[in-house]
């Protein structure tokens, strides 16, 4: 017998590339629409056939200013067609989609374009003096590209204002045209495990961090998103990409709606919530994603004018838990809610809140789904997970016991980009930093972040839990709760609220807070807070989620009234 009796697979050798989505795409849907609310205003409308196209020019264009396998493109721009043709034009010839957040600071964009070493920023026009301010600090910037035609480049005084070449987007892709090279031009047969995308996390302890994406990695994630459990997504789907493409890989969406042929509306900058609900209503979305602040704005929007969704059918929640109140006010609109969790560290999705058959079996009142959907869901096939206790041993999933959260699966990250040492154990785990319960059914609840779980007098209060049971009060619009030192108990919550705007944040109204968390169901004794701070607004981060560090900056010299435990 040959020494080797099972011989090798018979099937074709096919690697997982991203522009296989766009392609199928553009083959199948050609003439499936993608909308877009432009930088400059106008709404366009385009097709799958025409993105190809353009980011095929886009390639060419990159490659004519020597951009190579491995090369990093970095962008700093809203979710526009031009945008998403350069997400394509640059990872099909194997360089590296660099996305930067404009809603960080200079410094710390500076500081993400540099340690990516960035060759080319592609910019849209009015995040423009932003690249002109940090460009200085980039010695391997080569290029800006401003995302627009030669109609509304900057004046001669913002190209001056730079120390590389400004140059036009649509006239880098004409000349591209005219070159004719398109007809000849073909997608490249990278490796699957070639880097297609880098993203950095938010930098809340240190400096930010780059996860780099490969093309396996991202088309793994795509799939997952599109699965019934998660986004749900068909070609009969209209996905409004709420979910800015430079946060966390922007939840996989751009690989996901062409690999089904769903009809995709991008909002440009306008994320205010009418633009949002124009959007929804003109357009007839049915399904899209976004974190609980942008949801918060357009539920406030519909109260005042009194509108309703008539088309939308899931809105899935993730960055921060959704209160109890966001969930039933979307679903009395008849939307089903779909609380998400994931980390940029994850591509980003790692959990997916659809119940299952058992569950629904159990003869569930309708708060009793609410309840689990106020949790983060299941891991999908792509995210193992579990929990450990302080000195690495798993603990059950029970639904009781709390632990850190820890994740692997081929859409997770295995070393930081320039670290020198893995971010995973030896069994290829990585520490969330993430409390959490997991119970029989696979379902997963977050506590808190570690940095940000309240320890008082041995036990562990979840801020998230006390929010969310704030957030049920009608006379609360946002609600954020940290942790205050004290010498006798050690830490004790802090329920930090904005009122709606008719409301006064006034005496009378801390005691009935104080009051209403005391008799809350959900909240325990030891737990219910000791006094309220109103202020206008809560800060939040570049990604939209509540800024727990800026709030314990503020209330660092609060002393809290005595003690009533």
């Amino acid at each position: 017998m040959a020494e080797n009796s099972n011989p090798p697979g018979s099937m074709q050798s096919w690697p997982l590339l991203v522009t296989h989505a766009l392609e199928y795409a553009a083959r199948w849907h050609k003439d499936q629409k993608i909308v877009c609310k432009t930088v400059e205003g106008p709404v366009t409308i385009s097709t799958y056939a025409d993105l190809n196209q353009r980011a095929k020019l886009c390639a060419l264009a990159l490659q004519k200013l020597g951009v190579k396998p491995g090369d990093v493109v970095g962008t700093l721009a809203w979710n526009t067609t031009r945008h998403l043709e350069a997400w394509y034009g640059t990872m099909g010839i194997g360089g590296v989609t660099h996305t930067l957040n404009p809603r960080l600071s200079d410094a710390d964009i500076a500081y993400i374009a540099g340690h990516g070493e960035d060759r080319l920023i592609l910019v849209d026009a009015t995040l423009l003096p932003v690249v002109a301010r940090i460009a200085k600090e980039l010695p391997l910037l080569q290029a800006v590209v401003v995302l627009t035609d030669r109609q509304h480049m900057p004046d001669h005084a913002a190209a001056a204002a730079l120390s590389v070449p400004l140059l036009c987007y649509e006239q880098l892709l004409d000349e591209a045209a005219e070159s004719g090279a398109l007809g000849s031009f073909t997608w490249p047969r990278l490796h699957e495990d070639s880097p297609a995308g880098l993203c950095y996390t938010s930098g809340t302890t240190g400096n930010p961090k780059g996860v780099r994406y490969t093309h396996r990695s991202n088309f793994l994630h795509a799939l997952i998103t599109t699965a019934p459990d998660a986004l749900a997504l068909s070609a009969s789907s209209t996905i409004l990409m709420v979910v800015p493409m430079f946060h966390a890989n922007s939840w996989g969406l751009n690989f996901s709606g062409p690999m089904v042929g769903a009809r995709l509306v991008l909002p440009g900058p306008y994320l205010d919530g009418e633009n949002i609900y124009q959007l929804m209503h003109t357009f007839k979305v049915t399904v899209t994603a976004g974190v609980p602040t942008v949801w918060l704005n357009l539920l406030q929007h519909m109260d005042k004018h009194k509108l309703a969704l008539r088309h939308l059918q899931r809105v899935c929640i993730a960055g921060s838990a959704p209160p109890r109140s966001m969930i039933q006010a979307l679903e009395k609109h008849g939307v089903d809610v779909r609380h998400l969790w994931g980390m940029t560290e994850l591509s980003p999705l790692g959990s997916l809140g659809t119940l299952t058959s058992g569950q629904i079996g159990d003869g569930l009142t309708h708060d009793d789904v609410i309840s689990l959907k106020e949790g983060q869901g299941r891991p999908h096939l792509f995210c193992d997970m579990r929990l450990v206790d302080d000195e690495g041993k798993q603990l059950p999933n029970d639904g009781k016991a709390v632990g850190h959260l820890q994740v692997r699966g081929p859409i997770v990250v295995e070393r930081y980009h320039k670290a020198a040492a893995p971010a995973v154990d030896d069994q290829g785990w990585f520490m969330t930093g993430d409390v959490a319960s997991i119970d029989e059914h696979g379902m997963m609840r977050i506590a808190d972040r570690s940095k940000d779980v309240i320890k008082s007098g041995g036990e562990w209060i979840s801020s998230i839990a006390l929010e969310n049971a704030c957030m049920g009060h009608p006379k609360v619009l946002e609600a954020a709760v940290v942790g205050i030192p004290d010498e006798k108990w050690g830490e004790r919550p802090l329920l930090v609220v904005v009122p709606h705007a008719h409301v006064a944040g006034d005496e009378a109204l801390k005691r009935e807070l104080l009051a209403y968390m005391a008799e809350h169901p959900a909240v325990a004794r030891y737990a219910a807070p000791d006094d309220v701070a109103f202020v206008p607004e809560i800060p939040h981060n570049a990604t939209g989620k509540v800024s727990k560090l800026s709030l314990r900056m503020m209330f660092q010299h609060y002393k809290r009234p005595s003690s009533k435990l």
